[in-house]
């Protein structure tokens, strides 16, 4: 039996690759989703109309085919469910061909280069938008579920991004193909969906993670304050990745979470704060910094925890005297996480001694005494932080 797995471009005619025609002229069933087929239903040839992998398994196996072409949309490199149907046909050793990927198609209309572009999908999945359009110089979106154009352009606005240049393409490569560009706020009532892609270019973005972001960049309050050179020892002794799930706990004013949140442009950080005020901070920190990666919870920790994801990687500023049963249910959840606690007092180093001990532990401690100058006069002093004890968890 000879399978085929053809990227089939846009419309499935106009950007067909040679070699895509000859796999579908030499098959004897085409397979794929009603759109898909549409463009060859005149060829003569039987049409099994099917996008989900397991029904296209079992049809191919249960009849017997000489050989059939499964026809999926665009490039079968590009968030395609090729990759998924590829491995479950492995025994056959299909044949993939590729096809014309729609951020190659949108970026030649528009005259511009696509191989500097990141890639998120949102067909049928949530993504981090504003964060990764702040980290990249072009963004390319896929939509197909919930979220629309309209509600990206609308994101960007809420983290002030509204003048951010966008470029919507819909029904790529059909006779009713459409592509508008403008700025974010001239979209966010478009009622551009279905079949819709989104390019957007951001020159000012981030050139490099910002690390020990300096403290007066964080908008403050009448609330704690992880400082600059303590939060740079701690974020980096956590190994965040860019997928990590991340919990803050005891979020202050959210400089914790914010430079956790600049490490993880395709995780998620959990900031928890009981403090009103403090929450407030957080969340305003949040957009100000672009990390919609950030969600902010408001209550005790203890309470809260249970509800949040697994995480990889976890900060303790701040446990409200609920340390132990904070750790312990981080433990429960992932024997394997990164976890850090801060302390200013020799009790609350004992306290999270004596906790690590009992979950069978071990602890790396570390004090750290910053010492910054302030000008009096013709003088530089010396101005002495508050010494602070990182307690850090050994891997297992």
């Amino acid at each position: 039996m000879k399978i085929y797995i053809v990227g089939t471009g846009m419309d499935g005619v106009k950007t067909l690759t040679n070699e895509a025609a000859a796999a579908i002229e030499d098959a004897e069933v085409l397979i794929g989703a009603e759109r898909m087929l549409e463009p060859f239903r005149d060829l003569g040839k039987k049409l099994f109309a099917e996008y989900r992998s397991d029904e296209i398994v079992r049809y191919i196996e249960e009849n017997s085919i000489s050989s059939a072409t499964v026809l999926m949309s665009g490039d079968c490199g590009f968030f395609s469910g090729a990759k998924k149907l590829n491995e479950k046909l492995a025994k056959y050793s299909p044949e993939v061909i590729c096809g014309i990927s729609s951020p190659v198609y949108l970026c030649s209309k528009l005259g511009k280069e696509w191989s500097d572009c990141f890639f998120v999908s949102l067909h049928g999945k949530k993504a981090n938008i504003v964060r990764n359009v702040r980290a990249h110089k072009k963004t390319f979106f896929l939509f197909g579920g919930d979220i629309t154009a309209a509600d990206v352009c609308q994101k960007l606005c809420d983290f002030g991004m509204r003048d951010i240049s966008v470029y919507i393409g819909k029904d790529l490569g059909y006779d009713s193909e459409m592509i508008k560009s403008g700025k974010a706020f001239e979209f966010t009532d478009s009622a551009v969906d279905g079949l819709c892609v989104m390019l957007c270019e951001n020159p000012d973005h981030e050139r490099f993670i910002p690390c020990g972001i300096a403290d007066d960049e964080f908008i403050r309050g009448n609330v704690p304050m992880t400082k600059s050179e303590v939060r740079t020892v701690v974020v980096a002794g956590l190994d965040i990745g860019d997928a990590s799930v991340c919990w803050d706990i005891g979020s202050g004013t959210g400089s914790g979470a914010g430079e956790m949140a600049l490490r993880c442009g395709n995780g998620t950080v959990c900031a928890v704060e009981k403090n009103p005020e403090a929450v407030e901070l957080t969340d305003k920190n949040r957009i100000k910094f672009g990390c919609d990666n950030i969600e902010v919870y408001c209550g005790e920790a203890a309470e809260i925890i249970e509800k949040l994801p697994v995480p990889d990687a976890v900060f303790i500023g701040g446990s409200g005297g609920q340390l132990c049963s904070i750790i312990e249910a981080a433990f429960s959840m992932n024997r394997n996480l990164r976890l850090t606690v801060t302390a200013v007092s020799l009790e609350t180093l004992s306290q999270c001694t004596a906790i690590f001990d009992k979950l069978g532990l071990e602890a790396e401690i570390t004090q750290i005494a910053v010492t910054r100058t302030r000008k009096v006069g013709k003088h530089t002093m010396l101005n002495a932080e508050n010494p602070i004890w990182i307690i850090k968890m050994k891997r297992l």
